[in-house]
């Protein structure tokens, strides 16, 4: 999630609480207690207009990196679909050739 917000410990305290309220309810149902369903939550303001762009190509992708989808679109739950309606797909393509991932992320769900 990428997100603005003037007062960032009470977000991150909400935050914390709906991911241990959604993990707790997914684990019962996949019967997996103790499972980590969410990594931590951190606060990165974004440093210039690569880092931002960088950050929205990583959350879009993340999907495709876990191998839950093998392209973006078929993520039923990612912006992705408005970001290509808004941004056009050839923009799009344009944002993720100019601003890669590489090792973007790299170690944040070990």
């Amino acid at each position: 999630m990428l997100a603005t917000t003037p007062d960032l410990p009470p977000l991150i305290t909400h935050l914390g609480k709906l991911h241990g309220r959604m993990s707790f309810a997914w684990n019962g149902e996949d019967n997996a207690r103790g499972r980590i369903c969410w990594h931590r939550t951190t606060d990165r303001a974004m440093r210039s207009e690569s880092h931002f762009w960088t950050t929205v190509n990583y959350i879009h992708h993340n999907a495709v990196k876990h191998g839950h989808a093998s392209k973006w679109t078929e993520w039923p739950w990612s912006s992705a679909h408005d970001y290509l309606r808004e941004t056009g797909r050839d923009q799009a393509a344009c944002i993720w050739r100019a601003y890669p991932l590489l090792e973007y992320g790299a170690l944040w769900d070990d």
